[in-house]
């Protein structure tokens, strides 16, 4: 039982962490994604 409770304290950490981890991914992938679109106006 002892072992439970800091697992579920890390698990949410690393949730924390995987959402933060996301919008990272997903304001640098907007940036090139709209980047990529204006180069390669024929491969979208």
């Amino acid at each position: 039982m002892s072992d439970k409770s800091p697992r579920n304290s890390l698990s949410k950490k690393s949730g924390k962490s995987i959402k933060e981890k996301r919008a990272d991914k997903r304001a640098k992938g907007d940036s090139s994604s709209a980047v990529e679109s204006t180069l390669h106006p024929k491969k979208r």
